[in-house]
């Protein structure tokens, strides 16, 4: 698959398939999506859905999807498979399909997903979505993991948890602005009086320890990071079976 995001979650098994797999729980977390709603079908159907997402206040992006879980599998795991499509002309996401996986273990569960996708808008479609889509979807999906982690394990709701992530970006730009403005540094300098020559010396030294900070200390334990997820595959991983089964109905 395209792109890889795993997660480890200290959490019992049925509670994080309740989690993922109800629409009105998902759409809390995922990050990606705005809206989730099951479709009627037929008795024996795999499931089918509508997807939106809210790019900008004034333009949502639509589609649909069909999936499929295996709830019971010999070997102790669960599986999720989907395939959907947007036929909205403004979404650079023509098709695609994808996959959830737990694995429990003795201290949780490895959560993981890969999927892929066909960009549309031909070749401008193909770099923009190289370039800066398909980074941000997979950043985008790392940190929603994290931020169902931090709700399984420390009960940090979603909402609670997009406002720790806006503040502590807040203050890391206000600290990195402060520190690359020269501002602080000429505040500093000035009100050393005596010890002016050493303030001079001393205060860029400062302010690029606080830019380094900004940018690289971890974030708070309360905050979503992707960082915290792995995002390279393990050389045994592939798409399950099921994917093999679904057909999208358009």
């Amino acid at each position: 698959m395209g792109l890889y995001v795993e997660a480890h979650i200290r959490v019992d098994l049925d509670e994080l398939w309740a989690r993922t797999q109800d629409p009105a729980q998902h759409r809390r977390w995922d990050l990606r999506f705005t809206e989730i709603d099951c479709l009627p079908r037929a008795e024996g159907e795999p499931q089918r859905f509508r997807y939106a997402t809210r790019v900008l206040p004034f333009l949502t992006v639509a589609g649909t999807g069909v999936s499929a879980g295996e709830k019971e599998r010999p070997d102790g795991t669960r599986t999720s498979a989907l395939r959907f499509a947007s036929p909205h002309p403004l979404s650079l996401l023509a098709e695609g399909s994808g996959y959830w996986r737990y694995v429990p273990g003795g201290d949780g569960v490895r959560f993981l997903t890969g999927y892929d996708y066909r960009p549309r808008w031909g070749r401008p479609g193909a770099v923009a979505d190289r370039l800066l889509f398909r980074p941000l979807m997979g950043w985008a999906t790392a940190w929603s993991f994290d931020r169902l982690r931090l709700w399984l394990e420390r009960g940090i709701t979603p909402e609670r948890a997009l406002r720790n992530w806006l503040a502590e970006m807040t203050v890391r730009a206000l600290v990195l602005l402060a520190a690359c403005s020269g501002l602080v540094c000429g505040a500093l300098v000035d009100a050393a009086g005596p010890l002016a020559p050493l303030a001079l010396f001393a205060t860029p030294v400062l302010a690029v320890l606080a830019a380094l900070s900004a940018l690289f200390v971890p974030p708070l334990r309360g905050t979503p990071a992707a960082r915290r997820c792995l995002r390279t595959p393990h050389a045994h991983a592939r798409a399950p079976r099921l994917l093999t089964t679904l057909e999208l109905q358009r």
